[in-house]
């Protein structure tokens, strides 16, 4: 299960190496509204997908909040079929989607997952509610 923040589902991006604060900063300046995940993730951590209006936790390095977003799109679709649109809306200086594919192949590997061009995964768009104030709760 995933963490639980004041109610809150709580979104850990990326990984607690560097990884996750410059995805977390990459939010907070307005440059990152979409992410994507491995559908197989939510059914490992028996959890269940977002929705439209859902508001969670943005966590760091150390499980703090460090702003709270709300959905404001899904999508669950085979890997091949991402769009250039969500790509580019991650904020994450792809080039195209051949980079963007690349990078998340090589992302989700180093955690021991292979994604081929028909494995589902979850597009999720955001808006960024607030930031927390000074490490708060959001």
């Amino acid at each position: 299960m995933w963490p639980r923040v004041n109610g809150l589902r709580a979104m850990e991006l990326g990984t607690p190496d560097g990884m996750r604060a410059e995805l977390n900063a990459l939010v907070l300046a307005g440059r990152k509204t979409t992410t994507t995940g491995l559908l197989a993730d939510y059914a490992k951590e028996s959890e269940h997908l977002e929705h439209p209006g859902e508001r969670l936790a943005l966590l760091d390095d150390h499980g703090r909040p460090v702003a709270v977003i709300e959905i404001t799109g899904i999508e669950v679709l085979p890997f091949d079929a991402v769009t250039w649109e969500h790509a580019h809306a991650e904020g994450e200086g792809f080039t195209s989607l051949d980079d963007w594919r690349a990078g998340h192949r090589r992302y989700w590997h180093a955690l021991g997952t292979t994604a081929e061009d028909r494995t589902p995964v979850v597009c999720l768009a955001f808006r960024l509610v607030r930031e927390a104030p000074d490490g708060g709760d959001g």
